[in-house]
């Protein structure tokens, strides 16, 4: 069984400019103050969030928390956040954003928001901690998000074999319904969990049964396109929003395998696809009207529910981009709180 650690050094991608200063040729790619891309392909990563333990925890929320090793050869781990309560929670499965590149589950940003989203929501969440491009391109993090599951699917069963063993997964474990499991994200977590989920339905969920996948939730989904949308250009600089184009185009070409452009089926999902083939779990997309991704997740909705999906969306108006972690405004904060409670009636039906 995996072992249990709240050791924040599980994950290790980021490294402090001011400690590591050796020639690694001129700079490729940056995105500034976040990533640093070498010619001899050194990473360099500046720690802009301050990295939390589990145990960082508001008494208040009434939630536990504690990290879990999932793959030790790749370094993949999960946070835990399970609500005290007497009875059986859903279970979601979420991962975090920044393009693929930057980002931990151990940002005190994500550590705030999914403890306060547990307690709200009422449900177990299990926040993963996937590989980072460029190092691991994809679909390096859709193999962690379906190694994650398959993980789940395995504390799952032997805990159903096995109950009273004192196992170290048994103090959430004995706390989900298995037969409630959502996948979830925002951002590059959001396209994360919408690819990871279409390659589960592509096999009728075999593979994860008797795991029981309900629902969908992409707060707004990273995905692009060789062709402009009107926000994309209209929104490019903007200031009231955490990703401009620039930034954009830049965690794509860091992330997507070397040679393929925008409309790459993992950055596009709207090309070179048959949406009459598709299979989708019921979806519910969170969309931010200040966010350059407005109008693609708009016609990302539009065109699923042409489709004949179920897909269900709302525009949470005066907010950009990853508003719900980082903008302390109160209108972000009002957004926040409307934003859980339609994530908590989605995953109620």
């Amino acid at each position: 069984m995996a072992t249990l650690t709240s050791n924040v050094n599980l994950s290790p991608q980021y490294t402090a400019l001011k400690d590591y200063n050796p020639p690694h040729g001129c700079v490729v790619e940056e995105i500034a103050g976040l990533i640093r891309v070498h010619k001899d392909g050194y990473v360099e990563r500046p720690q802009v969030v301050p990295c939390v333990t589990a145990s960082t925890m508001s008494s208040e929320l009434n939630v536990t928390s504690r990290d879990m090793v999932i793959d030790s050869a790749t370094n993949t781990w999960a946070r835990f956040y399970v609500p005290i309560c007497q009875h059986r929670l859903p279970l979601l499965v979420y991962f975090h954003g920044g393009g693929f590149c930057v980002g931990s589950a151990a940002w005190s940003c994500y550590h705030d928001f999914l403890a306060r989203l547990s307690a709200k929501v009422g449900c177990v969440t299990m926040s993963v901690n996937y590989r980072l491009a460029p190092e691991n391109p994809l679909p390096a993090p859709y193999d962690d998000g379906l190694k994650a599951l398959m993980w789940v699917k395995q504390q799952m069963l032997y805990q159903q074999h096995n109950k009273g063993s004192g196992s170290n997964s048994e103090w959430w474990t004995t706390q989900c319904t298995f037969s409630s499991v959502f996948l979830g994200g925002d951002s590059a977590g959001a396209n994360i969990a919408y690819n990871v989920a279409t390659r589960i339905a592509a096999c009728d969920g075999a593979a994860l049964s008797p795991l029981n996948l309900k629902g969908l939730i992409l707060i707004q989904p990273f995905f692009g396109g060789e062709v402009r949308t009107s926000s994309e250009k209209c929104m490019a600089q903007s200031s009231g929003s955490a990703l401009n184009l620039a930034a954009s185009d830049t965690y794509w070409r860091l992330a997507l395998p070397c040679g393929a452009n925008r409309d790459h089926p993992w950055c596009n999902p709207l090309v070179k696809v048959k949406l009459e083939e598709l299979k989708l779990l019921r979806t519910l997309v969170c969309i931010s009207e200040l966010d350059i991704l407005k109008d693609r997740n708009l016609e990302f909705c539009d065109t699923l529910v042409r489709a004949g999906k179920r897909v269900e969306y709302g525009v949470f108006r005066g907010v950009g981009h990853a508003f719900q972690i980082l903008s302390k405004s109160q209108v972000a904060k009002n957004r926040t709180k409307e934003m859980i409670a339609r994530v908590k009636s989605f995953m109620a039906l």
